[in-house]
């Protein structure tokens, strides 16, 4: 969420900046709640005063014996309008509130204007697309994953509907691999801490990492218990500590888990809808960080880095871009996007996307930090990233270790968790 003290003191900057993501959005609306809050506030603080002296005069009138009537009627009526405005400044603050909630984070001065991904820029590449590994006319993963029995999509639908996937044998075996290969690596060489978590979170959850109002309706929701199934686990770790104040001593904290994450996409319909890229419901490990305010910029190019190494380890290129304006996630100031080759299509596509929220999130989950004993608390700065999107592995696996007609090589990396398995026969 916005800080209301930056709207206010530098508008003009601000609105700038959100015209930056989207020319239609403003803060017009907040300053004007914001105008005649304040002047409410005012007339408060003159009435409380004019009470004040209306209750000592009061007291000197019946000190002395006279009639305090009048005086009293008047004070009632004053306090009556103190309450009326105690009532009007509920009404403006939730309606301010409800505004803030849905305006997205600014942009760093170093994200570029854009409107898509269009306009996204290539920060480096590693690797050079395989083309001696890959075969020539690479078939695509789901060809491939059908081929094996590796990917049953039928029967996904079967069970749930369209966009729901099963994988079998060796292909769950490998989905394991994965993951366990992501986490030892987080775990033993980067310095996460693992976290099993709840697949369920409150509203409260949802609101404080940004999901909640905007993108309810991609969210899937338990109606009778006021739950929500997670759309990544960036929402339970990054809440992990909300509306607590952690010690100086306590940061960075770095978390890692594994879960499933759970989305309706729903403004996605018509994209992707073969394969692995677009579920509705996939495995992902992801990495949270919550640092100092000072420390936050680091972290980025730390947790960006955490992530490249996954891709690096398994040998799949791929390349770092940072995205646009128009491309920015709803909470995020500036986000590294990784994309894997992926040969049967000829694209990059995105397998991690590595965001510095600055205080934003932290803003709306209460969460902050003392630097020493007596200091004034500071909003903790909150990142997040994929460390990676497991599906989208495996998708890239399939096409990139696609050596010929007949085989499947296995990445040198997890063999060791594939029972020394080398290569499959398709």
């Amino acid at each position: 969420m916005l800080d209301i003290k930056q709207i206010r003191q530098d508008a003009d900057v601000v609105n700038a900046a959100l015209q930056r993501r989207n020319p239609e959005l403003s803060i017009n609306a907040v300053l004007a709640i914001d105008s005649k809050r304040r002047e409410l506030l005012q007339e408060e603080e003159t009435l409380r005063s004019s009470r004040n002296d209306l209750n000592k005069h009061m007291g000197t009138l019946r000190k002395a014996g006279d009639n305090a009537d009048a005086v009293m009627a008047q004070a009632k009526a004053v306090s009556a309008r103190v309450k009326a405005i105690e009532s009007e400044k509920d009404v403006l603050t939730q309606e301010q509130n409800d505004i803030l909630m849905g305006l997205p984070n600014l942009p760093h001065p170093d994200v570029v204007s854009g409107k898509d991904e269009a306009s996204n820029v290539e920060i480096r590449r590693w690797g050079c697309e395989l083309k001696g590994r890959a075969m020539d006319n690479v078939p695509d993963h789901w060809d491939t994953g059908v081929d094996m029995n590796w990917l049953d999509f039928e029967r996904g639908v079967k069970v749930a509907k369209s966009r729901f996937s099963v994988f079998r044998g060796g292909g769950a075996l490998m989905l394991r691999a994965l993951t366990r290969l992501m986490l030892d690596i987080h775990t033993t060489q980067h310095g996460y801490e693992e976290l099993v978590l709840p697949l369920l979170v409150n509203e409260a959850s949802m609101l404080g990492t940004g999901q909640l109002p905007k993108f309810g309706d991609d969210m899937y929701k338990l109606a009778d218990d006021d739950l929500y199934l997670i759309p990544t686990s960036e929402v339970p770790l990054t809440n992990l500590y909300r509306d607590e104040i952690v010690n100086d001593d306590q940061l960075p904290m770095k978390f890692t888990a594994h879960t499933p994450c759970f989305r309706r996409e729903a403004g996605s319909a018509g994209r992707d809808t073969r394969g692995l890229i677009r579920q509705h419901q996939f495995d992902k490990v992801e990495l949270v960080h919550i640092t100092r305010a000072d420390d936050s910029f680091q972290a980025l190019e730390d947790l960006t880095s955490h992530a490249e190494n996954i891709l690096k380890v398994l040998a799949l290129p791929y390349r770092v871009v940072s995205l646009c304006t128009g491309d920015l996630g709803f909470s995020a100031t500036k986000t590294y996007d990784l994309e894997v080759w992926m040969p049967a299509q000829g694209v990059y596509r995105e397998i991690s996307s590595c965001s510095n929220t600055l205080d934003f999130q932290a803003r709306r989950m209460n969460l902050r930090y003392r630097e020493s004993e007596g200091a004034k608390p500071r909003l903790c700065h909150t990142l997040n990233g994929s460390g990676i999107a497991i599906g989208r592995a495996f998708a890239a696996i399939l096409e990139n270790y696609r050596i010929n007609e007949n085989t499947l090589a296995i990445p040198d990396a997890l063999q060791p968790y594939m029972h020394g398995l080398t290569e499959v026969t398709i």
